[in-house]
């Protein structure tokens, strides 16, 4: 009797439910834990929003693998970070402006999506300046190094006490509503 045929089909059917359950209901969630042994907790976690008793961080972690010249490979895996700061950041951002778009709506106030977002965009851009790397590890059995960047929310409150131009009810919806929204996205991670 030959298994395989029977185990191909096993394996499709399986992966044909996986891909189907993954369908609907929302995005998937995946703990991210690489398991890396010796490595930083913050390695094996992965970019996150915390939620921590020194503030509200973004956390963006990057790697890059063994490169003759040491200096870009830091420099490689620092960008990286500082890029997963920069894709949570954007996605915070997101939900700050949807929020905000349904709290004028509800309120009965119209607003021009395009300059919102906009402001949104030119804000999130600025506050990238913002990050910082917060160190490095250095894998000895494979050689791949890794980063981790941190924006602080607090950071991001001040550069928006700063920004001149931004509609003064968007600007006081993040400062009100900000750190409640950031809370939420961290629970859910």
């Amino acid at each position: 009797m030959n298994v395989l045929p029977s185990l191909k089909q096993g394996i499709i059917v399986t992966l044909a439910l996986g891909l189907m359950a993954c369908g609907g209901g929302g995005p998937t969630r995946v703990e991210s834990d690489l398991g890396i042994r010796g490595a930083p907790e913050w390695v094996n976690e992965g970019t996150q929003y915390l939620n921590a008793g020194d503030g509200r961080l973004f956390h963006g972690v990057g790697h890059a693998p063994p490169m003759d010249d040491k200096s870009l490979q830091i420099s490689t895996a620092d960008n990286r970070a500082r890029a997963e700061v920069a894709r949570i950041l954007s996605s915070y951002m997101d939900v700050v402006s949807n929020d905000y778009s349904s709290h004028a709506a509800s309120a009965g106030r119209s607003i021009n999506q395009q300059s919102v977002s906009r402001q949104i965009n030119n804000l999130t851009k600025v506050n990238l300046t913002g990050v910082r790397i917060i160190g490095h590890w250095e894998n000895e059995q494979t050689g791949n190094i890794w980063s981790i960047a941190e924006l602080d929310m607090a950071n991001m409150a001040e550069t928006l006490d700063r920004v001149d131009n931004m509609n003064a009810d968007l600007k006081r919806y993040i400062s009100d509503q900000g750190g409640n929204i950031f809370d939420n996205l961290a629970q859910e991670n």
